[in-house]
């Protein structure tokens, strides 16, 4: 037994004795090639997500979006990732991601995990943005100045499209104040302008000295005994400023010259009706007539002016319209429905209302309302906007067609209907969605309709221009209708409008919006904001002190949550686009361009690192 245990023990010491011992030399490379500590990324990530918030509403400090990336830019520029670099990425970005959607919790408490779930889902692009771009310019040695803002450009470009798009807070738009350089959307999209953005940012965190990654933390042992290494070379930083200004120069030249050809001519006359009613007064059937009696007392006071046309928000009109197929029995409509009175679809109160109300206004009228429609077997619920003609009555519906996931229905609800269990809504929830653009003529002029977030999204609205001058006319003026009374006069409003304004430049369309509490607006083929010829406050006039401008004289910010009208000539826009005409074939590239990147990323190992002696 002894024998066994010392011949046991002496194996083991065989078997130690041979394995081969670190030398000091291995020891001291291995400390050398040891990544940074965490503190710098943290550092870095956390100013990139203040800078970012702090460029978008409700700050709105739009200088700020010329630097708001550099700091994470500086992560990208070293060869040896720190410690805890893409954790703190992606929690930094998270976390600027909830301050930013914070609107979004007013809406109703249910829709505190769809923020969050947004917010997780968004943070994920920075850590996505830095890892991309260091695969181009540590793996495929492609410049920063030209990477950063390829990936970037694609980047906003999946993200406008993937899971329904979420085509806001693009970094273009935090320019939307410098008129001149955003006149190139009409050539590439609002992507152009962050292109730009990015490049710029790009060109100033290559202009960072070398030394100042050491003491920003952000250098290995070794790196900081060379960091040389990332030092860039005068000549080529001034060839970097260069092509970075001339761009710049170039830019602003096309966005005067663009606004100088600018021969506005005048267009119809629109009455913009705007409530101040929040979501759950909206719901409240109880407010319904209320509701009514405002917008159509507003309607009355705007009738003054003689408008052409005269515009309701989205779902402002309460009442549903109830329409069926032709020729369907009565047995039918109750298969289709059975909790349905037959009453509703044969009575024809809401039909007569509306035209009742063109016929005061002696005027068309777009007004936003729920219809309900019956075809044999099924039965549809949209959300609408009806084009009334006077004598004629309703002429044309249009329902909408880009839908909002988990506001507006469930997505893969009959595949996983499991997705309604997570959710607070009913098993009648939802609405569906339209089977095509419509446009609504009137004379000499087309209109073409857009519901709620339809007007932020940049293909969706290029596409129904396009459609539109393939089919008789082009647009000559977009219209949205839009029910912002989810978020309580916050942040929400103004981002909105924003991003609307880039939809005119890129398709030379003007817009005008409709929108339950604000802000309502006309907007001009430049994404300037019109003041209207009349701005009716009924809140003012109630309270004895009525506004005459739709913008608060001291801030220059636009007033919200008013119960208003204002009206106004429409200028139209003579100047074609040729986003319009191409398409984001410029952004389509520049994500083909990431996914190339995923591919090398993958496939391509990086290089080992060289230690030095």
């Amino acid at each position: 037994m002894t024998t066994t245990l010392m011949e046991t023990k002496v194996a083991r010491l065989s078997t130690s004795s041979i394995r081969p011992e670190r030398s000091v030399q291995d020891i001291i490379g291995a400390g050398r090639s040891a990544p940074a500590g965490s503190r710098g990324a943290w550092g870095l990530s956390l100013l990139t997500a203040l800078l970012c918030w702090a460029s978008f509403t409700p700050l709105d400090w739009g200088p700020l979006g010329w630097i708001s990336l550099v700091p994470v830019l500086l992560l990208v520029r070293i060869e040896r990732k720190t410690r805890w670099m893409y954790t703190a990425l992606t929690v930094t970005s998270f976390l600027g991601w909830v301050a930013t959607l914070q609107w979004m919790r007013l809406g109703d408490p249910a829709m505190v995990p769809a923020w969050i779930a947004l917010a997780a889902y968004l943070g994920i692009s920075l850590p996505v943005f830095v890892g991309l771009t260091r695969v181009a310019v540590h793996r495929l040695h492609v410049p920063l100045m030209l990477s950063a803002p390829v990936v970037w450009t694609g980047l906003e470009f999946l993200r406008a499209h993937l899971m329904t798009g979420f085509p806001w807070y693009f970094l273009g738009h935090t320019q939307h104040h410098w008129a001149e350089l955003i006149q190139i959307a009409d050539l590439f999209g609002t992507y152009g302008v962050s292109f730009l953005l990015m490049l710029t940012s790009a060109v100033i965190a290559g202009l960072v000295p070398s030394h100042w990654l050491a003491k920003l933390h952000l250098l290995s042992t070794d790196d900081k005994r060379t960091p040389q290494r990332y030092s860039v070379t005068f000549l080529q930083q001034r060839k970097q400023v260069v092509v970075c200004l001339s761009l710049l120069i170039a830019t602003l030249t096309y966005g005067f010259v663009r606004r100088g050809q600018a021969e506005f001519t005048t267009g119809p006359r629109v009455a913009l009706i705007q409530g101040n009613y929040t979501t759950s007064l909206k719901h409240d059937p109880d407010q319904w007539g209320e509701i009514f009696k405002m917008h159509r007392y507003l309607t009355g006071q705007a009738v003054k002016h003689q408008p052409d046309l005269v515009v309701w928000p989205e779902t402002m009109f309460r009442y549903r319209l109830f329409q069926h197929a032709a020729g369907m029995t009565d047995e039918q409509l109750k298969q289709v429905h059975p909790e349905i009175p037959l009453a509703s679809w044969h009575d024809r109160q809401v039909v007569e209302v509306l035209g009742d109300l063109a016929e005061e206004a002696n005027a068309a009228a777009i007004i936003g309302l729920d219809a309900i429609e019956a075809q044999p077997g099924s039965l549809s619920h949209y959300n609408s906007a009806a084009f009334i003609v006077p004598e004629n009555g309703i002429t044309s519906r249009y329902d909408k067609v880009h839908r909002v996931p988990f506001g507006e229905y469930i997505p893969l609800r009959e595949s996983l209907p499991w997705l309604q269990s997570l959710t607070p809504f009913g098993d009648d929830f939802g609405i569906q969605a339209g089977e095509s653009m419509k446009f609504f003529d009137d004379g000499e002029w087309r209109y073409a309709p857009l519901i709620c977030f339809e007007d932020t999204v940049p293909h969706l609205v290029r596409q129904v221009v396009e459609v539109s001058g393939r089919n008789g006319a082009p647009a000559d003026v977009l219209v949205n209708l839009t029910n912002d009374g989810w978020f309580h006069g916050s942040s929400e409003l103004d981002q909105h409008l924003i991003t609307a304004r880039f939809r005119t430049i890129e398709t030379r369309t003007p817009m005008v919006r409709a929108v339950n509490t604000g802000i309502s607006a006309i907007i001009d083929g430049d994404g300037l904001v019109v003041e209207p010829e009349a701005f009716i406050d009924f809140d003012g006039l109630t309270e004895g002190n009525p506004r005459t401008s739709m913008r608060d004289p001291e801030t220059g910010r636009f007033y919200k949550q008013l119960n208003c009208a204002m009206v106004g000539a429409v200028p139209l826009d003579p100047r074609g686009s040729l986003y319009v005409l191409w398409g984001d074939w410029f952004a389509a590239v520049c994500a083909a361009c990431c996914l190339a990147l995923v591919v090398a990323g993958l496939t391509l190992k990086p290089k080992p690192l060289v230690v030095a002696a």
